[in-house]
């Protein structure tokens, strides 16, 4: 399964276009699916399939001129319980949502720095050497949207946060450009993840089926999106997008996750403290 479950209904939410069930559903990889201007939306099967599922990857790729992307968490919204991205979606109205980033175990503070304009989750870097920036303080002269790698020449983090209002660390999957970091491995799990492409598009990137990430990143470098950056967001049930724009409703969470959950019977998508959403610029349609 794709889709999650509706908590309270048992009933299987996925679409309310049938030209993107459509899309889902089809026996062959997709071609992109425009669902708003500048939005678009495939899936492609893994040349490698996973053991479980059915190895689908969907990609939900924006242009940052059009979208605008923010990060927030309950530790800027005062709540003491997290949500899941729908309910932050829903709430904040946000045109479609994915995990930020892994949590401490005080279920709240963002594993990395993570700050946006007027609050920081958190003001301490770790070794994630993956910072994804947007919203720069010039948009005439800086990309509206950028995947640094921390440890590439000339690149410092202080100078990140100089040109940039929103900054997320995270573990790193794809190095610029286009370059897989991790080694062979037998653990996998589900998938979010934030990506860059070679037009300097965001990409919102979902996987129930587990891969390890160095099959993962390998597959998603040789699917034809352009990637050339990625970093990871969260892993197992936790995982989880969702997408309302217009007719078109998607709420999708992962399940499996070596020696935690190895299954792939979970249908509700679990609270996160912390989430990354987007929404239409003011020039842009909904």
């Amino acid at each position: 399964m794709l889709s999650c479950l509706r908590r309270n209904t048992g009933l299987l939410l996925a679409t309310l276009s049938l030209g993107l069930s459509s899309l889902l559903l089809a026996s062959v990889p997709s071609d992109w699916k425009t669902l708003a201007p500048g939005m678009n939306l495939k899936y492609f099967a893994a040349k490698h399939p996973s053991s479980v599922g059915d190895s689908r990857i969907l990609i939900l790729r924006m242009d940052p001129s059009l979208w605008q992307l923010e990060t927030v968490g309950i530790t800027q919204t005062g709540e003491s319980a997290g949500h899941t991205a729908r309910s932050w979606g829903q709430s904040r109205n946000f045109s479609a949502t994915i995990n930020a980033g892994m949590f401490a175990t005080d279920y709240k503070t963002h594993l990395g720095y993570m700050g946006a304009a007027g609050h920081i989750n958190n003001s301490h870097t770790n070794a994630y050497q993956s910072v994804a920036a947007f919203e720069p303080r010039d948009s005439q002269s800086l990309p509206l949207f950028r995947i640094f790698d921390l440890d590439a020449p000339g690149i410092h983090f202080q100078d990140i946060l100089k040109d940039y209002t929103s900054v997320l660390q995270n573990l790193r999957l794809v190095k610029r450009s286009g370059l897989n970091q991790w080694s062979p491995q037998e653990r996998k799990w589900s998938e979010a993840a934030l990506g860059e492409d070679d037009a300097g598009r965001i990409l919102f990137i979902y996987s129930r089926s587990p891969f390890s990430m160095h099959d993962l990143n390998n597959e998603l470098l040789a699917a034809g999106i352009g990637l050339v950056a990625a970093q990871h967001l969260e892993g197992g049930p936790e995982a989880q997008l969702y997408v309302h724009v217009g007719t078109v409703e998607l709420e999708l969470c992962g399940s499996y996750e070596t020696s935690f959950k190895e299954n792939d019977t979970n249908s509700v998508a679990w609270p996160v403290p912390n989430i990354l959403g987007v929404r239409p610029r003011s020039s842009a349609a909904h």
